[in-house]
């Protein structure tokens, strides 16, 4: 066994002090993720600093009328929220399709958009893998990758992003609320998680020691057409072959507003936005939904082994988008 310390904060800015006094440390949320890496040894930590306790679990609406979700809002709290299944239904059914209900008890707002990927090669240390030690290579390319991306992946890394919820967070305009050494900031989810390139042990926008301290949805009225939709292997906890989450707003026979977000297809979620800029505009017709997911996936890179991907998303896609639509569009 690996000795490590455990240090409980305060506050959000005694979390960051004592993250800054110990090198190697690692925020401790719900555990659900980073626990499971240190016990395969993927994960070492100097000191766990627990943020579980800060006042940082509630839903609040805001005047400007956006909802701030605290970043240790759990899972199942927050897919039950009224507010959250009346306005972004895609967010509600999103954490309802991940993992089991004893794990959405336990997992946090924040700790779901920092989980690590479930690629095989990277959560076994006797097999080569970019993402956790650089350099070594990356087993999946040559193995067994029909799970791994299709879209944005690279030479050093074919991983996918496991999260249900980044998705549908990023289909609907959410910012990530930070909290650093240099202050506080705000980037957009659909901007939060990187692409692998040549450094794929970076998932995220994260600077050394920034703690997330919630999540902003931009306000939506009541009924807002969102969905989520996700294929997998089996009908509960598996992660996604593929997912989307869309958004869609009609008026006056057109579309004025769409989000459109794809997950178990890249390293991040992969917000469409070559579709959406095809539908703006356009009659929600069956044949507009087609076109714009051919064209949003025709920068696909399909591996040996998961050229599927690319039509059962886009027939996610589609489907999604027609459910959204009113009934005489299609």
């Amino acid at each position: 066994m690996k000795p490590f310390a455990y240090a409980r904060a305060g506050s959000v800015e005694e979390a960051a002090e004592l993250y800054a006094a110990h090198p190697g440390a690692r925020y401790l949320g719900g555990g659900t993720n980073l626990v499971d890496l240190m016990k395969l040894g993927v994960e070492e930590a100097s000191t766990l600093v627990d943020v579980s306790r800060l006042p940082l679990d509630t839903v609040d609406e805001l005047p400007d009328g956006s909802v701030r979700i605290g970043a240790t809002v759990r899972n199942s709290d927050l897919a039950a929220h009224p507010v959250v299944r009346d306005r972004y239904p895609a967010l509600s059914q999103a954490l309802l399709a991940g993992a089991s209900g004893q794990l959405r008890n336990a997992a946090t707002t924040g700790g779901n958009l920092l989980q690590r990927t479930r690629c095989p090669y990277f959560q076994d240390t006797g097999k080569p893998c970019n993402k956790r030690a650089p350099g070594s290579g990356c087993g999946a390319l040559d193995g067994v990758h029909r799970d791994h991306a299709v879209l944005g992946h690279s030479a050093q890394c074919i991983a996918t992003h496991p999260s249900d919820m980044a998705v549908a967070l990023a289909a609907l305009d959410a910012g990530v609320e930070l909290h650093g050494a240099d202050g506080a900031r705000t980037v957009p989810v659909a901007e939060f998680h990187r692409l692998p390139g040549d450094h794929p042990e970076q998932d995220t926008v994260l600077r050394p020691g920034e703690l997330i301290t919630g999540v902003v949805l931009p306000g939506a009225p009541a009924g807002l057409p969102s969905l989520y939709r996700k294929a997998r292997d089996r009908a509960s906890y598996a992660f996604a072959l593929a997912s989307v989450a869309a958004v869609l707003g009609v008026e006056g026979g057109v579309v004025r507003h769409v989000g459109l977000a794809f997950g178990g297809v890249a390293h991040r979620p992969w917000r469409a936005r070559l579709a959406e800029e095809a539908l703006l505009g356009a009659a929600p017709t069956t044949a507009a939904f087609e076109r714009a997911a051919d064209l949003e996936l025709a920068a696909a890179q399909p591996l040996r082994d998961n050229g599927y991907k690319v039509r059962l998303a886009r027939n996610l896609a589609v489907d999604a988008l027609r459910r959204l639509a009113p009934p005489t569009s299609t």
